[in-house]
């Protein structure tokens, strides 16, 4: 349902949002490399986030990227929205022109719950509150920590 572009995105600020600080940044090549992500596509995703203000970022030899307080108060949906729009949660699911209550494709009353529940778990939950549900539960964000849960 996310493109690849807004799935990376959300990995890489949940990312740093476990692991950066305003004190500790963290460059491109340590949150590809742990992310297994292309470096110059979320060297872009991340200039994109920062211009926007959803990432925080310093240039230079100390510098990278971190997330703020301000920052983690943000939502998954204002990520959702700066990289893919909000189309995909507004179009019908199986691309009709047209689909409502009152004129329904297939899937609408099967799909429109579930987006729903989607939409409203990306807007109300803000990025500290998935990192606090991701440290405390052992989620992972990277194969790279699903395999080391596995050995």
């Amino acid at each position: 349902m996310l493109s690849n572009a807004c799935q990376y995105a959300i990995r890489s600020i949940l990312y740093l949002s476990i692991h950066s600080n305003e004190t500790k940044k963290i460059g491109v090549k340590v949150i590809a490399d742990e992310l297994e992500t292309p470096q110059p596509f979320l060297a872009k995703l991340l200039q994109q986030l920062a211009k926007k203000k959803l990432v925080s970022s310093i240039k230079g030899p100390h510098g990278g990227f971190y997330l703020t307080k301000k920052n983690n108060e943000n939502s998954l949906w204002d990520i959702v929205t700066c990289i893919d729009g909000t189309d995909k949660f507004d179009n019908c699911f199986l691309g009709l022109a047209t689909c409502d209550d009152k004129n329904p494709c297939p899937v609408h009353f099967i799909v429109v719950p579930f987006k729903q529940k989607l939409l409203n778990d990306f807007r109300d939950k803000t990025i500290a509150q998935f990192t606090k549900e991701i440290t405390l539960s052992g989620r992972v964000i990277s194969l790279k920590d699903f395999n080391a849960l596995k050995d």
